[in-house]
């Protein structure tokens, strides 16, 4: 499976955000240097700074940069004219958008799609298809597009409101599996039900060619699947890093973060402060030993570093590692008394710990 990172476009699609083309750009070159096989940065219908940095990152980038737009010809003339490598077409054909938001036909729809796509190719543009909320349309009516547009390396299946889950994303997977090549199948998720990495890993699972992901899962509504996460769950579960740099994961996700100006929870998982910081003092004590006895990967895996905090919550067998730790021979009254500095003093990490221990007034 190959990975599209959406982090740019998507998450400019968040409430009161306005990033600067150079904002962005830094972004893409950062997220660029993993490895990831494509970068859609942007929608270069919608104006001036979308234009300018598909323009940018796809003279800079070695991935190849996908913009996308909707099935109207000027929409894709104006991707070409970004310079994009790929034009990816989209528009949904379920019963519920074609009445709700388009107000067109099933065969008028494909027959948008047919002319936005004959411009791309007459510019010589790779080009591709996104179905929208592709994961609630009939297999009959993805059936269709397959067949209509069989020449079409990839097409994609956009589960647009996040509203699926692993169990029914495998079952229209499978069925479209015993009519179609799933390898031509792309993926592009929303984590509205806290499912979407999970639904990326299904449709792994099944075949799929390609998956949408998103630095910190940022993205509109509650954002989408998490590259990091992808990233690290193929490596440590299915020996598989899709091509990224897992020593660079997270670092390059930091930067990815402070270039935007966004902030993320300190419980985030793979990024979040607290997903690498253990105090409990059962843990500590344990880990002092052997991290992996309280710990799901060694952070320095994806680039990232581990903090074991001491203080109000360390145990009796976390103080008597540390001040075993500098020499001290523990007894019942120095770990009381340590036990008690470190409530009164902490939380400080396991350096400051032992500079605690080893002092002499203790």
């Amino acid at each position: 499976m190959q990975l599209t990172d959406v982090t740019i476009r998507e998450s400019a699609q968040m409430p009161g955000r306005s990033y600067t083309a150079e904002q962005r750009i830094q972004a893409g070159e950062a997220i660029d240097s993993l490895g990831v096989d494509r970068l859609q940065p942007g929608f270069p219908a919608a104006g001036e700074i979308e234009r300018e940095v598909v323009r940018e990152l796809s003279s800079r980038a070695d991935a190849e940069t996908v913009a996308i737009a909707r099935a109207l010809e000027q929409d894709v003339e104006a991707a070409v004219a970004a310079n994009a490598d790929v034009v990816e077409v989209f528009a949904p054909i379920s019963e519920l958008h074609l009445k709700h938001d388009l107000g067109k036909s099933r065969d008028e729809v494909l027959e948008m799609m047919d002319d936005a796509l004959r411009v791309g190719r007459k510019e010589g543009i790779t080009v591709q298809l996104m179905i929208l909320d592709g994961f609630r349309t009939e297999n009959e009516h993805l059936l269709q597009v397959f067949e209509r547009f069989d020449d079409l390396r990839m097409i994609g299946l956009a589960d647009t409101v996040g509203r699926r889950s692993p169990t029914s994303v495998r079952s229209t997977l499978e069925q479209l599996s015993s009519h179609v090549d799933i390898g031509r199948v792309g993926v592009h998720f929303h984590n509205d039900l806290g499912v979407g990495s999970a639904n990326v890993l299904t449709a792994y699972e099944c075949g799929v060619s390609n998956a949408d992901l998103s630095i910190a899962a940022l993205g509109e509504r509650v954002g989408n699947p998490a590259l990091e996460e992808i990233v690290a769950i193929g490596d440590l579960e299915y020996d598989d890093s899709f091509g990224v740099d897992p020593q660079r994961l997270i670092p390059v996700a930091d930067e990815v973060i402070d270039a935007l100006g966004e902030e993320i929870s300190a419980r985030k998982p793979i990024l979040g402060r607290e997903a690498t910081t253990h105090e409990a003092g059962l843990h500590t004590a344990a880990m002092l030993d052997e991290p992996s006895a309280f710990e799901p990967f060694d952070p320095s895996r994806f680039g990232g570093e581990r903090t074991l905090i001491f203080g109000e919550g360390t145990g009796r067998g976390g103080a008597r590692k540390i001040l075993e730790s500098v020499g001290i021979k523990p007894n019942k009254n120095t770990i009381d008394d340590f036990l008690k500095r470190l409530s009164e003093q902490g939380p400080m990490d396991r350096e400051d710990a032992q500079q605690l221990a080893e002092d002499k007034a203790f």
